[in-house]
């Protein structure tokens, strides 16, 4: 019988893969970085300034390595910028982004074309025209950054507020387990660990669906979370260490207790909203009837 070939760089285990791996690993096949090539090219222009600037005398040297570090800094921040966009855009109920990184990023996109310019023509004017409209059309290629929070209509305010802060949090424990793991280059555990935290984030989506749930799903997205991050944390000190086996076995008997918890408190907010539906349903019905308006 034909076995499927596993080794340290495959990305199935020698022994195979259970299915919630392998749909796991056909989602991460899918996920696209946000910030994708786009955002990389935006480094070069700052590689080129830096080594064509050499021969341009001491002060035209200074300008265009000023230039080439902001340029560079403005890809950094478009970068990290577009992939704040698009985790705001995927959750129901966010906040705005604090810092503006793609206003930002235009802005010293701008000036950094404007102090290049300068440093080659020796014309302020016309670099400062040049970095005007390389702000202009850095805003239209990359856009803004979102500058409203997003709501869901009928829930009020401080009640999403309370939902995004936990959902800010949750998220920065998921990020830091699954950044830890990563360093240790274990691919069948970085799907582990990844089929957890999609498991995790069904149950905050469920949350920001309905902010009448955080209550209960409060003690998950806080307390649990920051357990799961802290025993990762000492996990990944432990194995990388000495690669040891049993604590690599605690470590998995973990995250199925954590995933199947998890997918049964979603599952029990699902059949509660469910029943609170039902129960609107039939109280409405009953007020009806008692009116004297016969459903059609």
């Amino acid at each position: 019988m034909a076995e499927r070939f596993g080794g340290k760089y495959s990305p199935v285990p020698q022994n195979g893969t259970d299915k919630a791996q392998r749909r796991q690993e056909k989602r991460d096949r899918r996920k696209v970085d946000p910030a994708g090539g786009r955002a990389n090219v935006m480094f070069v222009p700052a590689v080129v300034i830096a080594f064509t600037s050499f021969g341009s005398g001491a002060s035209g040297l200074a300008l265009a390595l000023v230039a080439a570090a902001l340029l560079a800094l403005s890809a950094w921040l478009l970068r990290d910028g577009l992939r704040a966009e698009a985790a705001f855009n995927e959750r129901k109920i966010a906040r705005r982004p604090a810092f503006p990184r793609k206003i930002a990023a235009s802005l010293l996109a701008g000036i950094g074309i404007a102090l290049a310019a300068t440093a080659k023509t020796g014309d302020l004017l016309g670099g400062v025209l040049f970095g005007v409209i390389t702000t202009a059309l850095h805003s239209v290629a990359f856009g803004i950054d979102p500058l409203s929070d997003k709501r869901v209509e009928g829930i009020d305010t401080f009640q999403q507020d309370r939902v995004a802060r936990v959902v800010d949090e949750a998220e920065e424990y998921l990020a830091a387990i699954t950044d830890h793991i990563a360093t240790l280059k274990n691919r069948p555990l970085e799907l582990r660990v990844s089929s957890f935290v999609s498991e995790a984030r069904e149950l905050i989506r469920s949350v920001e669906e309905d902010p009448r749930d955080l209550t209960s799903a409060r003690k998950f997205l806080g307390v649990y979370l920051m357990g799961a991050r802290d025993a990762t944390v000492k996990f990944c000190d432990l194995y990388r260490k000495n690669n040891d086996t049993e604590a690599l076995r605690d470590y998995e008997a973990l995250l199925t207790d954590l995933e199947g918890n998890f997918a049964a408190k979603t599952q029990k907010m699902l059949i509660e909203d469910r029943t609170d539906v039902d129960i609107e349903i039939k109280v409405l019905r009953d007020r009806l009837q008692r009116e004297g308006v016969k459903p059609q």
